[in-house]
């Protein structure tokens, strides 16, 4: 079955990963790439080894989508692609556990930059963020938390995406998960300690897709809506940008770094990593 090996894959990856992670490369071998801090792998598990695959191309922000099953964490795109043997902690908690602790208390060994884990609950929000705020709990010495106000900065940062039961984060003095705020919520005071993130889905925004110089108009709002959520400690992610190689997508991302948005959305793992280091 495709996904048992995917899981087989995965597990055996999160053993070499740790290892690689933890020391500088032997012979025949090479040292992890520097983090991209504008790298962000959308539907990471999807790929062969997921996270490991990311983290060998210096991506700074994975996202997995989870299914609440029969009390199990599932990592899936959807319903008819769930196997038990993928958990969240399989395949990302386990692995970032291990790679922290082999790096003494950091994801990049030599670098402070984080990882995001953007965990995207496809449904029945309140109860599949119940169980992972357990999970997390178990997990809390490498996250960023939220305690009484106060936000103390870890080695991964957990953002809640998708189905978000925004009151019950909300009404927690203890969380070890941040909120993925979206377009309306741009400007309107929310805290970064709750909401450090807010994204939103670019077609629906914008008309430009690479093609041709970008609307005036669309390159002001772009630029204006990004400076307004730094202003607030907020960063900015856009999801359903042009990802088919070529010029059209290129002129995008070039966009979204002039503007200073903060997760440019991928795929293509090699092909962000080759524009980001060119």
């Amino acid at each position: 079955m495709l996904h048992r090996k995917l899981a087989a894959l995965a597990l055996a990856g999160a053993l070499i990963g740790a290892l690689v992670g933890a020391a500088p490369a032997q012979a025949g071998g090479r040292h992890r790439p520097a983090p991209l801090p504008n790298a962000h792998a959308h539907n990471d598990y999807l790929h062969e080894r997921p996270l490991y695959d990311a983290l060998s191309h210096g991506f700074t922000s994975v996202e997995a989508d989870i299914f609440l099953v029969d009390g199990k964490l599932l990592v899936a795109h959807a319903p008819e692609e769930l196997d038990p043997a993928l958990t969240l902690q399989k395949l990302y908690l386990d692995p970032l556990a291990r790679i922290v602790r082999a790096n003494k208390g950091k994801v990049f060994r030599g670098s402070k930059q984080q990882l995001q884990l953007l965990i995207d609950i496809k449904y029945d929000g309140v109860n599949a963020y119940t169980k992972l705020d357990r999970v997390l709990r178990k997990y809390r010495k490498m996250l960023t938390t939220y305690v009484n106000g106060e936000v103390k900065q870890g080695a991964i940062t957990v953002v809640i995406s998708g189905d978000r039961p925004r009151d019950l984060m909300a009404s927690q003095r203890v969380r070890y998960a941040f909120y993925d705020g979206r377009g309306p919520d741009l400007g309107t005071g929310v805290p970064a300690s709750f909401m450090p993130l807010l994204s939103e889905n670019w077609t629906g925004v914008f008309t430009w897709q690479g093609v041709g110089e970008m609307p005036a108009g669309e390159r002001q709002f772009l630029h204006q809506a990004v400076a307004i959520a730094h202003a607030s400690g907020q960063r900015v992610r856009f999801w359903a940008t042009p990802d088919v190689p070529g010029p059209a997508r290129e002129a995008v991302w070039r966009e979204l770094l002039a503007a200073g948005v903060d997760h440019i959305n991928t795929d293509d793992l090699a092909g962000l990593e080759a524009f980001l280091r060119s």
